[in-house]
């Protein structure tokens, strides 16, 4: 009788175990249904597109018989390390992370390493520390886009390639911004007749703080910025706010660019208040690091470039980050119906509010 109560709690405290690990314990794996675990930390779902890219990173995740434990941070560094932390406690194999602090978040990733957790950077590449692969669209090209369609504008509109420009950067020390706004430089230093009389980073890439520097470079230089290039589409809305006040908001009169394609600003494009919007294709981007991690995590001792074909090696400060880059497009009044519209991105109606 006595062996019989001694078995019976032996195999009570085996089923609580193995009942911690298969849930959301520290194992790599679930021990019931066998999926390999991967997470994906978003900056913040403030900006429209991240819905996207979370629904289509988590699907073709799932596709692939991974389980995705999906966080966002609200544009706050603490809370994104919270989220991290939390996740490697969970038992992930694979972080796919787009850092709030691309200056910091190298050591997140550091801590990953140290328990033989691979990371991945999404979007925005991380400064001055260890990563493993970074999936993103080519920011400088970006913002290189928005000044070459600045210029075509000028030259159609204004019928000579000089006037005052503002450039409406998003959070300080980011990458991403950085690396867009390095992409408006280059075409500005070869453009004399341009004058940058604005240049102004946004805390969180507030739409409310874009719309104060925009009614403030208003009262500096009335209409006579010709041209506001914006970081992203969140930060162009503001500065349409802003220009609304003067009857500005007319892509006849000023020229506005955004990027990231939501749909607020894609309408804007249609009506005719904003002169160009970069669409950064979330399908490719989200469903590409959705199958790098699975096969990361598949291939968890192999070098990254033997598992993962890549397109480029970029310096991050620290290392040579090897580096998958994806599509982006420039989106205009002109070809909306046969890009953004005819890939199903958004709907006629959407658009055109039918």
């Amino acid at each position: 009788m006595r062996k019989s109560k001694i078995a019976i709690v032996l195999f009570a405290m085996a089923m609580l175990f193995n009942g911690a690990c298969d849930g959301k314990g520290g194992t790599a794996q679930n021990a019931g249904s066998g999926k390999i675990k991967i997470g994906f930390l978003l900056k913040t779902m403030q900006e429209e597109r991240y819905q996207k890219d979370k629904a289509v990173f988590i699907k073709k995740a799932e596709e692939l018989g991974a389980e995705v434990f999906f966080d966002s941070a609200n544009n706050n560094e603490q809370t994104q390390l919270a989220n991290f932390e939390n996740m490697l406690v969970q038992g992930v194999k694979v972080i796919v992370l787009q850092p709030v602090n691309t200056g910091t978040a190298g050591n997140m990733v550091k801590k990953a390493h140290e328990k033989g957790v691979k990371v991945i950077g999404y979007d925005s590449m991380l400064q001055n520390g260890p990563l493993d692969l970074m999936v993103m669209q080519d920011s400088w090209a970006v913002g290189k886009l928005q000044a070459e369609a600045m210029i075509a504008w000028l030259k159609a509109k204004k019928g000579a390639v000089k006037g005052k420009v503002a450039l409406i950067m998003g959070q300080p020390g980011d990458s991403n911004a950085r690396a867009m706004s390095q992409g408006v430089y280059d075409v500005l230093k070869a453009n004399p007749g341009l004058e940058l009389v604005v240049e102004q980073a946004h805390e969180g890439w507030s739409p409310e703080k874009a719309r104060q520097t925009t009614e403030n470079a208003l009262v500096k230089y009335g209409a006579d910025i010709v041209a506001y290039i914006c970081n992203n589409s969140g930060l162009a809305r503001g500065v349409i706010s802003g220009l609304a006040g003067m009857g500005l908001d007319d892509a006849e009169k000023v020229f506005v660019a955004g990027s990231d394609a939501d749909l607020a600003n894609i309408r804007y494009v249609a009506q005719g208040k904003q002169a160009i919007e970069i669409w950064k294709k979330i399908d490719p981007l989200a469903e590409t690091a959705a199958e790098a991690a699975v096969m990361l995590a598949q291939n968890p001792d192999k070098p990254v470039t033997n598992v993962v074909k890549i397109d480029s090696m970029i310096n991050n400060g620290f290392q040579d980050v090897p580096t998958i880059l994806t599509e982006v497009v420039i989106v205009s009044k002109d070809n909306l119906d046969d890009t953004i519209i005819k890939e199903g991105y958004y709907t006629k109606d959407q658009v055109y509010q039918k």
